[in-house]
């Protein structure tokens, strides 16, 4: 088959993977903002994997999705990773615990941030650890560059990264604000841990990807603070590459799509 990849980089995960299909007899492009070009020519392609969240590659795939070109993960449920509100509306449909937020203009978010401190300020429109700041008083809101600006409920508890597989999870301890490349320690899930996986993956039909998750000290609840749809896997813990695993997830799933 002929693949198209559509990724920030050609190496790491992405790099692997082309590899893996190729030694399978397959070719594969993989399309990065130096060579991504949205026209009729991504319909040449039998299946395309969009590996980033990143808005020139989801445009990509809405193009592609729209033209009947099978595409994983599905660019809609990724864009809804991407964007923070619709992220938040994800976890609580699957039945999980998530903060609380807020959203609005600065000068209107000043008027009650006395009252809701400490929060957390995010992008937008980003997953991941990127721009995430501790806001502790309204002084901190100078050190924003938005206009509008989101903020969540600070939980105070200890971070953990989960990836899942399938069936296979792994579980790390997180530093606060470090993205998934950070050392970690690895941790035995837990029975929550567990379900919560369980429900994250049944209710939106996704066989792999992590969950950011606090446990938070007072109550000993997990809430769910960042979802992703493809991780790098820097921090996986257990035997055996994922390299492999989500590839043939992958190909087991585009056989469907296309059956």
């Amino acid at each position: 088959m002929n693949i198209g990849l559509l990724s920030k980089r050609t190496t790491t995960l992405a790099g692997r993977m082309k590899q893996f299909y190729e030694d399978l007899g397959h070719k594969v492009t993989i399309f990065t903002a130096d060579n991504l070009s949205i026209n009729e020519s991504l319909l040449e392609y039998d299946f395309f994997i969009l590996k980033s969240k990143k808005l020139i590659y989801l445009y990509a795939g809405f193009f592609i999705k729209a033209h009947g070109v099978p595409i994983f993960p599905d660019p809609d449920l990724t864009y809804k990773h991407k964007y923070r509100i619709d992220a938040h509306y994800l976890i609580q449909q699957a039945g999980l615990r998530s903060p609380n937020f807020y959203l609005g203009t600065k000068e209107v978010i000043d008027d009650f941030l006395s009252k809701k401190v400490p929060l957390v300020s995010k992008s937008l429109m980003d997953s991941g650890s990127k721009d995430v700041k501790f806001i502790n008083s309204s002084n901190d809101l100078s050190t924003l560059d938005e206009s509008v600006v989101y903020f969540e409920e600070k939980i105070n508890g200890t971070h953990y990264l989960m990836y899942f597989i399938d069936n296979e999870i792994s579980v790390s301890k997180k530093p606060p604000l470090s993205n998934e490349h950070a050392p970690m320690t690895e941790i035995q899930p837990s029975r929550e841990m567990i379900k919560i996986i369980k429900k994250w993956k049944e209710y939106h039909d996704i066989p792999f990807g992590h969950l950011d998750v606090i446990k938070e000290d007072s109550t000993n609840n997990i809430y769910v603070v960042d979802p992703g749809c493809f991780p790098e896997f820097s921090n996986w813990k257990l035997e055996g590459d994922p390299c492999p695993k989500i590839c043939n997830i992958i190909l087991k799933r585009i056989r469907n799509i296309k059956n």
